[in-house]
């Protein structure tokens, strides 16, 4: 996968999504090297590569055209052209809100820079596959287009920890979603369960006894049955769920353990269990 365009297109972006999903990347690497990665990815000592080349590497507009010939020849390897592009007006913001400077700009204003730009990489746009504009994309809708690029590859699993808190200790600084199980019977003013945890059968029996407790968790366990397929579509990499409680010792931590043994998730979602705040010292 050759990925090239305007400075600003998201190239980038691009890359960081092809190495999640399983390629060898390099930037900015010069073109004449190009068939020599890709006789190491034919050989087998590299997985499916992607490369960014642009008008960084100063003979790149003069050789890519015979260099992507001769590779398209001789090479067992199918290649493919992705040139990005997007509206100069988007570009130049790009550029104010980075504070980079473009490649063909210095001591000039981006705007010059990109028009160069935009002429010299005529002859390359010619020659791609794909020629993507990213005006209005987002980095998970450009993450997307190359997911549907490369159907084969590995889906990238969404790791699912549900993390047990509590509330007197601050909230989890990691937490996508927190909620919150104080409104549910507190074993902590039982005597005999103040000492335990919610992992112990005395407390888990205690709160099983109020039918709220089976209400929360199944109302719980529909929530997020229902989004993870959507953050598994988005690419998400790692999700944290935080129940807490008072003190992160007894409700949440048997409400983060009943939830984690009843979910059921897609083969690419890994669901995990922690408690943050279960050996606190009781107060």
């Amino acid at each position: 996968m050759i990925v090239t365009g305007l400075s600003g297109a998201g190239k980038g972006h691009a890359l960081r999504a092809l190495e999640d999903l399983g390629y060898y990347c390099v930037d900015n690497l010069p073109v004449v090297l190009i068939p020599t990665l890709a006789r190491r990815t034919a050989a087998g000592h590299l997985p499916r590569t992607a490369v960014v080349v642009d008008v960084r590497e100063g003979g790149f507009l003069d050789a890519f055209p015979d260099v992507l010939a001769t590779l398209r020849a001789t090479s067992r390897l199918r290649t493919r052209v992705i040139f990005l592009e997007a509206l100069t007006s988007t570009l130049v913001r790009r550029f104010s809100e980075t504070r980079r400077p473009h490649p063909l700009a210095r001591g000039r204003s981006a705007l010059e820079g990109l028009r160069e730009e935009r002429q010299r990489l005529a002859t390359i746009r010619a020659l791609a596959d794909d020629i993507v504009d990213t005006s209005d994309l987002t980095v998970h809708e450009l993450r997307h287009f190359f997911m549907g690029l490369t159907p084969d590859a590995p889906p990238r699993p969404l790791v699912v920890t549900v993390l047990s808190f509590g509330f007197k200790y601050g909230l989890p600084v990691e937490a996508d979603l927190v909620f919150d199980a104080r409104c549910l019977p507190n074993p902590h003013f039982v005597p005999s369960l103040r000492q335990r945890t919610g992992r112990d059968q005395a407390v888990v029996a205690f709160m099983d006894k109020d039918p709220a407790t089976a209400q929360f968790i199944d109302h719980l366990e529909r929530y997020l049955q229902f989004v993870l397929p959507y953050y598994v579509r988005e690419g998400k990499s790692y999700l944290t769920i935080a129940v807490g409680c008072t003190g992160g010792r007894h409700r949440s931590v048997m409400i983060a353990e009943r939830l984690t043994h009843r979910m059921v998730v897609p083969g690419n979602v890994r669901v995990r269990v922690k408690h943050r705040d279960m050996r606190m010292a009781q107060k």
